[in-house]
């Protein structure tokens, strides 16, 4: 068998290397020379090779793949990406919110689900998580919810105590909180999770008719979660689980996938409806808005550099496309900031130019030079110009966006009659969880309470789940105090 002959090692610039293995020296013992460029070429690159992780969201995986239009939702939005049998390239990545890079994949957390779709309108990005709803509302608590779940200032350790602190002081995170503790905050692998915009967001056909959207991404090898016992053992013995399950379930041919289904509410029905229906502690009962489906998204090649294609990946909610809007949601306008900001601080401002955030589309922007830049600007460089450079379309690209006025406040307050923070997570207690998952819930949250959190922290969490439902609080009391004796 003839054996195939290995390519010559070079220099990052393209020259033949002379050794792998041996520095250039004064003699066999002798000292090791400056002019040894490709010894300092290997020592530099090295103490660079990383770059600062993500805030939230730091530790995660994903794949490429592909998704398909299977039904016709051309009556609500005119996005290229989702008419008619329309096939699109697509990236994920999934991860835990607040681990860092080298943390356990199965710790109780929220998981994201990052989807990126490489449209020929240029690129659309989803930023959502594998639950409906979130801890807070509003965007000036985004950054102490993180720092809350992050680690102490101290002793930098990871501290239950101030989350249930921050948790308890903000009675809007009750419905995110009993999903954390309930069996889908671990789930068995990033296959068997749904994932979902849990934001609204607006859609708008051809005929310029508006409609405001959720999405829900259903998975199609069905729901299933690890116990915490069993979460903690393979957090011991294997800290990257999720995505090692990941890569060998599409190493071996068997790939995921997910049924895209929307919620679809006509535009002035949010006016009037029974609760803000942007807030994204609530979420949309499908009594209400029943789920229309709309294609399919399958994963099905690993990614074949995991810094330059999922660490490198930059996904951002203000990447939208023709016919896919943002709503009134605090957290989502934040959102599309905070995103391409942090991008830009992490990854540098020319981000879009690498490959694996670079759109199909072609681009024609005025954005000019800066760190790392590669795509060659020609002139002019400004606008308007009378020198044939790239002209916006207000006409085929009107802006769409909604009424609003007011007074400038700061305030929670709204018109819609059941905006409670204790009526969804109590309803989803009582009517989404059987008795085996109550019974679960309820271990969950006692020996997460268990775990350091003080005597006035644990009164006001007692409290906390009696407002979600009183026979469950009273239990959660129970079981601490059972423990504590």
């Amino acid at each position: 068998m003839t054996q195939q002959k290995a390519p010559i090692t070079t220099t990052d610039a393209g020259a033949p290397v002379e050794s792998d293995e041996l520095s250039l020296t004064v003699g066999p013992d002798g000292p090791v020379l400056l002019q040894d460029h490709y010894l300092l070429e290997q020592m530099a690159n090295f103490n660079r090779e990383r770059i600062p992780e993500r805030q939230p969201h730091a530790k995660g995986g994903g794949a490429f793949g592909h998704f398909v239009v299977t039904n016709d939702v051309s009556a609500y939005t005119r996005a290229v990406v989702f008419q008619p049998g329309t096939r699109t390239n697509t990236l994920i990545r999934f991860s835990t919110v607040a681990g860092e890079r080298g943390s356990p994949d199965t710790w109780r957390d929220p998981r994201g689900f990052a989807l990126k779709f490489y449209t020929t309108d240029g690129n659309y990005d989803m930023v959502g998580n594998n639950t409906p709803v979130f801890f807070i509302r509003d965007p000036l608590k985004f950054q102490h919810f993180i720092r809350s779940q992050k680690r102490r200032a101290d002793n930098n350790l990871r501290d239950h105590d101030m989350q249930w602190d921050f948790w308890t002081l903000s009675p809007e995170s009750a419905h995110q909180v009993t999903w954390l503790m309930g069996d889908r905050g671990i789930p068995k692998s990033w296959r068997y999770m749904n994932g979902y915009s849990s934001h609204a967001y607006m859609w708008v056909n051809a005929a310029g008719e508006k409609f405001w959207v959720k999405y829900h991404f259903k998975t199609d090898q069905g729901i299933d979660f690890l116990t915490q016992q069993e979460a903690d053992q393979i957090a011991a013995t294997d800290a990257d689980y999720h995505q090692r399950d990941l890569y060998e379930a599409i190493k071996r041919g068997d790939f995921p996938s997910w049924t895209l289904k929307m919620q679809i509410m006509p535009f002035e029905e949010a006016r009037s409806y029974r609760f803000n229906p942007f807030d994204l502690t609530k979420v949309w009962p499908h009594g209400d808005y029943p789920l229309t489906e709309v294609g399919r998204l399958t994963l099905d090649r690993n990614v074949t550099d995991y810094h330059t294609e999922i660490e490198q990946a930059a996904f951002e909610p203000n990447n939208l496309v023709p016919g896919i809007n943002l709503s009134p949601d605090k957290m989502l306008l934040a959102r599309g900031f905070s995103y391409s900001d942090a991008h830009r601080a992490r990854l540098g401002v020319n981000y879009k130019q690498i490959p694996v955030n670079a759109p199909v589309a072609e681009v024609h922007s005025y954005s000019k030079d800066g760190v790392m830049r590669m795509r060659n600007v020609s002139d002019p460089v400004y606008a308007p110009n009378s020198k044939g450079g790239p002209r916006a379309d207000s006409e085929r690209y009107p802006p769409v966006g909604w009424h609003s006025d007011g007074d400038m406040v700061r305030s929670a307050y709204t018109l819609h009659a059941e905006d409670d923070d204790w009526g969804q997570p109590g309803t989803l207690v009582r009517e989404v969880l059987d008795d085996a998952a109550r019974d679960r819930l309820v271990s969950n949250i006692a020996g997460h309470l268990l775990d350091g959190v003080t005597e006035p922290v644990l009164l006001r969490a007692f409290e906390y789940w009696r407002n979600v439902d009183k026979h469950l609080g009273d239990r959660v009391e129970h079981a601490v105090r059972a423990k504590q004796r």
